[in-house]
């Protein structure tokens, strides 16, 4: 007897098309998680960060109105993060000097990502609010992640593993020391 949780397809609705689907609801719960978590200044990470060390923070430089950190769970080796100190979630949120730097910051970002770690390209975005896709969409924040060709492969969908060649440590070690006029170490 047919299991009653499966149905022929051609029963169900919907018109057919060529793209297949990889299902990963997995990334539902790390999609909305950073949303119950943070309600405000409070307990916001981008907004402790900049209290704690560099080292112990991941921050790779600090500017006058933004910082730069490494992402805590990197899409890529050296994915890193730009964050305003001001607790804001909108881009437009943002005076024109800051917005300036925020700017300043994510092409400087992109100069050491090439230096230090060869990177083919980049994926730059800022999603913006919970259903933009934000993790944590109370506090604005640009990401920065280095591409190569064929960093991509199956362990994040099956496996539910990313495989990173460097650890954080060492990756904010190598960053914010090539950082320009940078004092790291």
């Amino acid at each position: 007897m047919p299991d009653p949780q499966y149905q022929d397809p051609s029963e169900l609705a919907g018109v057919p098309d060529a793209f297949q689907r990889l299902w990963n609801p997995h990334r539902a719960a790390y999609q909305t998680r950073g949303q119950d978590q943070v309600t405000g200044e409070n307990n916001c990470p981008f907004c402790r960060a900049p209290q704690h060390s560099d080292e112990q923070s991941l921050i790779v430089h600090r500017g006058s109105t933004c910082f730069v950190l490494l992402n805590l769970y990197p899409y890529n080796p050296g994915h890193l993060l730009v964050c305003p100190y001001r607790h804001v979630p909108d881009l437009t949120d943002l005076e024109e000097a800051k917005a300036t730097e925020f700017i300043q910051l994510t092409q400087t970002a992109m100069g050491v990502l090439r230096t230090v770690a060869r990177p083919a390209g980049f994926n730059l975005g800022i999603n913006q609010g919970k259903v933009g896709g934000a993790g944590i969409a109370a506090h604005l924040h640009q990401h920065i992640v280095p591409r190569w060709g064929g960093d991509t492969n199956f362990l994040p969908i099956v496996a539910q593993t990313k495989n990173l060649s460097a650890t954080l440590g060492e990756t904010r070690r190598l960053v914010a020391e090539a950082w320009p006029g940078s004092r790291a170490g």
